[in-house]
C-alpha cells in the first residue's frame, strides 16, 4: 500500500480540505451516501467507472477522517453499510454549492475539458 513520504502542508483551510477530499471519487461517495446509497454494491453501481478496490480505499480514508462511519453486520455473507457522521453531514451543503456551480457552467466546462482531450 502507498505510504506517504512527505508531510502534508496543513497551513490553511484549503490545504486541509484538499487533504481530506483529495481522491477522484470521494465527493461523489459522500453525496451518494447522503442520498441513501449505503451498501458498497450500491455505491459501485452509482460509480461504475471506479474499481471496487479504489472505492474501498477511498471509503476507508473517509472513515479515517471521520466523515463516514461503517457498520459491519454479523451475518453470512457479511453486510456492510456506510453512513455520514455529523461531521460528514457538514460537507453536504458545500458539495451542493460546488455541484450547482458545475451545473450553471456545465456547457463551458464540458467544452474546456473536451478541448484538452
Amino acid at each position: 500500500m502507498y505510504e506517504r513520504k512527505t508531510i502534508p502542508n496543513l497551513n490553511c483551510g484549503l490545504d486541509l480540505i484538499g487533504e481530506v477530499l483529495y481522491g477522484k471519487w470521494k465527493i461523489r461517495l459522500l453525496w451518494f451516501i447522503n442520498e441513501g446509497f449505503q451498501r458498497p454494491s450500491e455505491l459501485q453501481r452509482k460509480i461504475p467507472d471506479a474499481s471496487r478496490r479504489v472505492l474501498n480505499i477511498q471509503l476507508k480514508e473517509l472513515e479515517e477522517h471521520e466523515l463516514v462511519s461503517k457498520v459491519i453486520y454479523p451475518v453470512v455473507p457479511p453486510k456492510v453499510e456506510y453512513s455520514l457522521t455529523d461531521f460528514g453531514k457538514t460537507l453536504i451543503p458545500v458539495i451542493a454549492v460546488i455541484g450547482n456551480w458545475g451545473d450553471v457552467h456545465e456547457e463551458r466546462l464540458r467544452t474546456l475539458i473536451l478541448k484538452r482531450l
